[in-house]
């Protein structure tokens, strides 16, 4: 039976937010209250409201949080109460999550306690950490909507095999968390639970679609969350939320067990990954999940190991990194140039260090093809999941199917075709990274060709609610399936960020960005950029991340 007619759209909708209520209720000693008319920047009050040993627990880095979970330190009980709250607290802020899980979490900590007390060592290399999940990865008999008001009733048969990877590392899992109406949008807005706002400045969007993730992890409801990415839906909610976050290549992290609209289509592959509060948090969580050979259980995955500390070999060599300042469709806002400019000019000046200019090539042809591979079917299967329960269409629902020229039904030799556009264009852009090199070896391998793209993650810091309608900084990677990483570096400064009143737009899009700018509304908003390798070059962005943080000190700004 469909929300439509079982009841209407709006009191699933009332019935969702009392469940999510509910179980933040449960939660002891109870969650905080907020003041009714909150500031734009909420990120300081959990501090204000928890007590010194939970802001102390929530705010450790993950892999120093795991240190402490290992020794013995502290209890996994101790650490998950401290979660809990500043995650209940959290959704009182930015509006970020679907329903707490106090009594599974407490219980699988308790064991988790035991296990130590009796053996005296972790039961695995995640053992009492506090992982929070978007919603539409499945977790066993709870529900799984993937933001669609008809299919509230929807549950998962199991865990997703990504969580019980996780699980079996010792984590617990505490928390859900928001995504839009269809997955499909860089902001995150559903009629299930409206707006999740960005913590920083709630005038702006958290970014999307693992938008609960990134608000969620911005105000330190969690240090390590998994999000999903078809087209930015990881990247985005990082860069908005000063966290770092990667898009792995696709086929290495396993996705059996999430709930989507077209389940099965390989025209753009969706990958998941991780979002952190640590650069640490990503390299565990990566080496974890693969560790665990889940290509032994999901044939499609490619059994390549994770290999950790290239950082050696980096530093033994020149290193080669490209710089994308615009696409050359759309032109960022002057924080993310002036970020890219601080971060470049500190680049320059590290011996073995190479920094080049990257052309972009035919990035609005990019958008062309990947945004007509999105809905083969014209979109049939997401509206209608929209329509079924007669639920409202969110604007970036309407903006990326109704109001997108690319979308339409495709015959299979239509979907052929734009499948050997995507094949041609990738073999194109293939070329332009290997004329980067400057000869080759006597085996015949390249030699000083470029290692990392370091660019823009979007148009602008996070955008304002309702406009974030430029994917191309994103999407050209989910097309190229290239590996992408995010990072914090800056926060916009509207004394510094001012706008350039004399720019020529380049075309409608970049005027329709270019008039959305204006410093003080953007004030306080990280600002973060992206390292972008070639396919299967996971481990090489990390690692060559980890040496530009050794080397330069970024982030440059607190967000905490």
């Amino acid at each position: 039976m469909t929300a439509k007619t079982s009841e209407g759209w709006n009191e699933v909708a009332k019935t969702a937010q009392e469940y999510r209520d509910a179980s933040i209720a449960r939660v002891e000693p109870a969650v905080p209250e907020v003041q009714q008319y909150l500031p734009r920047d909420v990120t300081s009050i959990p501090k204000e409201l928890l007590s010194k040993e939970e802001v102390e627990i929530t705010q450790t880095l993950t892999e120093d949080l795991l240190v402490s979970l290992a020794c013995g330190k502290l209890t996994s009980i101790t650490v998950t109460k401290a979660f809990l709250r500043r995650a209940g607290l959290a959704q009182k802020l930015a509006n970020c999550v679907t329903e707490l899980l106090p009594e599974r979490a407490l219980t699988r900590a308790k064991i988790l306690d035991d296990y130590y007390a009796e053996h005296k060592r972790p039961i695995g290399p995640l053992h009492g950490l506090p992982i929070s999940v978007k919603e539409h990865i499945g977790m066993k008999d709870l529900g799984l909507n993937a933001g669609f008001i008809g299919w509230w009733d929807h549950k998962a048969e199991d865990d997703a095999h990504i969580l019980k990877i996780l699980w079996n590392a010792g984590c617990v899992f505490y928390v859900r968390t928001t995504q839009p109406q269809t997955l499909m949008h860089l902001e995150t807005s559903s009629n299930l639970y409206g707006v999740t706002v960005n913590p920083f400045n709630r005038e702006l969007t958290s970014g999307g679609s693992s938008g609960g993730e990134g608000a969620l992890i911005g105000l330190r409801g969690s240090c390590l969350g998994i999000g999903t990415d078809i087209g930015g839906s990881i990247r985005s909610p990082a860069a908005n939320n000063g966290l770092y976050g990667l898009r792995p290549t696709s086929f290495r992290l396993p996705t059996d067990g999430w709930s989507a609209t077209m389940a099965g289509s390989e025209h753009i592959i969706p990958v998941i990954g991780p979002l952190s509060t640590s650069l640490g948090g990503i390299k565990i969580s990566m080496r974890t999940i693969v560790a665990a050979k889940p290509w032994l259980v999901e044939p499609s995955l490619l059994p390549i190991p994770w290999i950790d500390n290239q950082s050696n070999r980096i530093s033994r060599r020149p290193l080669k990194i490209a710089v994308l300042w615009n696409d050359g469709v759309v032109q960022p806002h002057p924080p993310v140039i002036r970020t890219l400019k601080e971060v470049t000019d500190k680049l320059k000046r590290i011996d073995g260090v190479e920094l080049v200019d990257w052309k972009p090539h035919k990035h609005d042809e990019a958008w062309e093809i990947i945004a007509s591979l999105y809905f083969c079917d014209g979109a049939k299967e997401e509206s209608d999941a929209i329509d079924s329960s007669g639920e409202p269409w969110r604007p970036m629902s309407n903006f990326i199917i109704k109001e997108n020229p690319h979308v339409k039904h495709h015959s299979i030799k239509d979907a052929w075709y734009w499948q050997g556009r995507r094949e041609q264009y990738r073999r194109a852009y293939a070329k332009v990274w290997n004329d980067t090199a400057t000869g080759k070896s006597g085996t015949g391998e390249l030699e000083g060709a470029v290692d990392a793209i370091l660019c823009p993650v979007g148009p602008g810091a996070a955008p304002l609610l309702d406009t974030a309608k430029y994917w191309g900084y994103t999407s050209q990677w989910n097309l190229l399936d290239y590996p992408a990483l995010v990072f914090p570096v800056s926060k916009v400064d509207s004394m510094v960020d001012l706008a350039d009143k004399n720019y020529k737009p380049m075309n409608a899009k970049d005027e329709f960005n270019h008039q959305l700018y204006n410093p003080e509304k953007f004030q306080g908003a990280p600002v973060s950029l992206q390292l972008v390798g070639r396919r299967y070059d996971d481990e090489k962005i990390v690692d060559v991340l980890e040496y530009i943080k050794e080397k330069i000190g970024v982030p440059f700004a607190s967000y905490t």
